[in-house]
């Protein structure tokens, strides 16, 4: 990357917290959270209590306390809480946030399993807790346990993989360790051999792609750091500090070519990002254009999130910020097509584009992004001649650390999607 003009480092950019307006953003005692819809694969629905109903799911969506979330018999969906924790949703699943709150910096969740399976990994950090409810039982989690539920209305199964459960219904309570499992039917828990079940690998491989990333990455919040470590790298810019940047942007690229605006209840239109990392760098921090290199995002503003677009210091020529719909509450897509799912596999003969910013990269397909994006920045787009092995579950990630097996090779110099021309140099 060459080095911006230091002059930019006058233009005196500051992190300014936005809390939006309504219940939402009340900083009190007790605050409403919101969490991120982190995966979706397939046909899932969401319904975010505004009396529309259900409608159309799509990543980065927010989670807010009142919301519904199902799964078709094709789609699974991940939720991601602001510890990295993660709930995991099966076909045919259905779930409601009853609440996500905050009590004197404790983060407060439950959420009602009403149908379906579920997968719980969660992380206990700061001393956060989460109840599950399901048929008529419910599992109140103050420490890091990993676990399957699997419910109906008639017989519930649960499923431990790591950490200790306790399982409370009507008829007292059961203790379950790991590799251990419980079936409730009429209440009463009886304990069973442990068996694996057909999703069990898509929930581990999408576990070890969180701990393999987050890892590697540094902002003090769990929720979207393992994708900031996946797409994109950050670099000590002179005049700005340590800035975080997607792989395959190119200096014609904005972070907010390609998204959408969805209305929540108490808060109105919030921007929901089509990029795969696009959580933390639009709920925190700045973006700002930096001479040379283009978009980049400044952490920062860790007290609040904002659900409007926000940038600072000085824009390229063009450049517009979507600006949120006045009336309605429709979902109002922006750019090519608003967002993407991501479920599709790679197939022989995929290209990835400078300016593409990562967009329609499954998160963990490609072992070495920043190697793949330094072909890109210099040949404009790469070709992937193999395609992934499917696993359990339909999906098309490998586990993390696996030998890749996307082959990038060069094609003709191609200009990037959104730019004259000049590319991101490779970190």
């Amino acid at each position: 990357m060459s080095n911006p003009n230091k002059n930019a480092g006058l233009l005196g950019i500051t992190f300014i917290a936005f809390v939006l307006a309504g219940s939402l953003a009340a900083q009190s005692s007790s605050q409403v959270r919101i969490v991120r819809l982190s995966d979706v694969r397939g046909a899932v629905e969401i319904d975010k209590n505004s009396g529309a109903g259900y409608e159309k799911a799509f990543m980065n969506m927010p989670i807010t306390e009142g919301c519904l979330l199902r799964t078709q018999s094709d789609g699974k969906a991940e939720v991601e809480f602001d510890d990295g924790s993660a709930l995991r949703l099966t076909p045919d699943t259905t779930v409601e946030f009853k609440r996500l709150g905050s009590d004197e910096g404790k983060h407060i969740s439950e959420a009602n399993l009403t149908d379906g399976e579920a997968y719980v990994s969660w992380q206990a950090k700061h001393g956060d807790a989460l109840t599950l409810n399901f048929s008529r039982q419910k599992i109140t989690l103050l420490q890091s346990a990993h676990f399957r539920v699997q419910t109906t209305p008639a017989r519930s199964e649960v499923a431990v993989f790591k950490g200790d459960v306790e399982v409370v219904g009507p008829a007292g309570s059961i203790e379950l360790g790991k590799r251990k499992m419980a079936t409730f039917d009429s209440d009463k828990g009886v304990l069973a051999k442990f068996e694996a079940a057909p999703y069990d690998d898509w929930d581990k491989q999408a576990d070890e792609y969180h701990s393999t990333y987050t890892a590697r990455n540094s902002t003090p919040f769990g929720y979207g750091a393992s994708d900031l470590s996946y797409y994109g790298t950050y670099s000590n810019v002179p005049g700005y500090g340590m800035l975080w940047q997607p792989f395959f942007a190119g200096v014609g690229w904005n972070p907010y070519m390609d998204g959408a605006w969805a209305f929540y209840p108490g808060a109105g239109y919030m921007w929901v990002s089509a990029y795969p990392w696009g959580w933390t760098p639009y709920m925190y921090g700045n973006w700002l254009f930096v001479p040379g290199a283009g978009w980049m995002w400044q952490p920062g503003g860790w007290n609040s999130w904002n659900g409007t677009p926000r940038f600072v210091g000085t824009s390229p020529q063009h450049f517009s910020v979507p600006t949120a719909p006045t009336v309605g509450r429709n979902t109002v897509t922006v750019g090519n097509g608003g967002p993407v799912r991501l479920g599709t596999p790679f197939l022989r003969g995929t290209q990835i584009t400078q300016g593409s910013a990562g967009r329609l990269v499954p998160r963990g397909s490609i072992n070495n992004l920043a190697h793949l994006n330094r072909q890109v920045a210099k040949s404009g787009s790469v070709e992937l001649r193999s395609a992934p092995v499917p696993y359990s579950g339909g999906a098309s990630r490998p586990l993390a650390g696996q030998p890749a097996y996307a082959t990038p090779a060069p094609m003709h110099s191609a200009p990037p999607m959104h730019s004259s021309g000049g590319g991101m140099r490779p970190h």
